[in-house]
């Protein structure tokens, strides 16, 4: 795999790469079916944050509104001087190993941005017209009241959208989408691509992912992949 040049920071960049992160450590909540492929150690965490901090073209995420993301990512973050964006489902704020209001508004103080999840993770390709309401308006106006302002990016439950969903995100005055797509984004997109952390990933994943070129055959599936949901339904 070609290795990319690194950017020195400060400067301006073509490209970034987003990665996403769900829970920290040990759960401290029953997890979903599938869930715990997402749920990252705290070694391989800190191993995440060390490569990439200083890192113009590398940007941080976080999804669900986990209880980790205060109690282990948030002080990780800050030690290494990064900020990120956590995209917090707002219907389950307070539940057990969860964030609570509290500790939205303490993320927003330490300089981290607030984003919607949603409201209870649905599906959003699979909304009624009420649904819809609560999990993007809702979401979005609860979590703004919370952190004192709007709040206009989300991060798009289990990567499923098609044209009807980009459509609903749009009238709704969303102002960036993140997927879940993998590759890189442009800076600047309405629609950005990110890539998530496993549980299983090894010591050399964030290099690959963040420096590494793709092959062009994924680069080419990924490309399909995204012009397919953009344009379904």
């Amino acid at each position: 795999m070609a290795e990319r040049p690194r950017p020195e920071k400060g400067t301006l960049v073509e490209s970034v790469v987003n990665l996403t992160v769900h829970g920290v450590g040990p759960a401290v909540r029953p997890l979903d079916e599938g869930e715990d492929e997402t749920w990252v150690d705290v070694e391989r965490f800190e191993r995440v944050l060390d490569a990439v901090a200083g890192r113009p073209d590398v940007r941080v995420t976080f999804d669900d509104g986990n209880a980790s993301d205060v109690e282990i990512a948030l002080p990780r973050l800050l030690e290494r001087g990064l900020t990120a964006e956590f995209f917090v489902l707002a219907g389950l704020l307070g539940e057990p190993g969860r964030l609570d209001a509290d500790g939205v508004r303490e993320l927003a103080a330490a300089g981290m941005r607030i984003g919607s999840h949603g409201w209870a993770h649905r599906d959003w390709r699979r909304l009624d017209a009420r649904q819809a309401k609560e999990e993007i308006d809702g979401a979005n106006r609860l979590l703004g009241e919370l952190v004192g302002g709007p709040v206009t990016r989300v991060a798009i439950p289990f990567g499923s959208y098609d044209r009807r969903v980009l459509g609903m995100l749009r009238r709704a005055g969303v102002t960036r989408a993140y997927t879940s797509d993998g590759g890189r984004a442009r800076p600047d997109s309405w629609l950005q691509a990110r890539n998530s952390l496993r549980h299983d990933i090894d010591p050399g994943w964030a290099s690959r992912v963040v420096d590494g070129t793709p092959p062009l055959p994924l680069r080419a599936r990924r490309t399909v992949a995204r012009v397919v949901k953009r344009f379904r339904g």
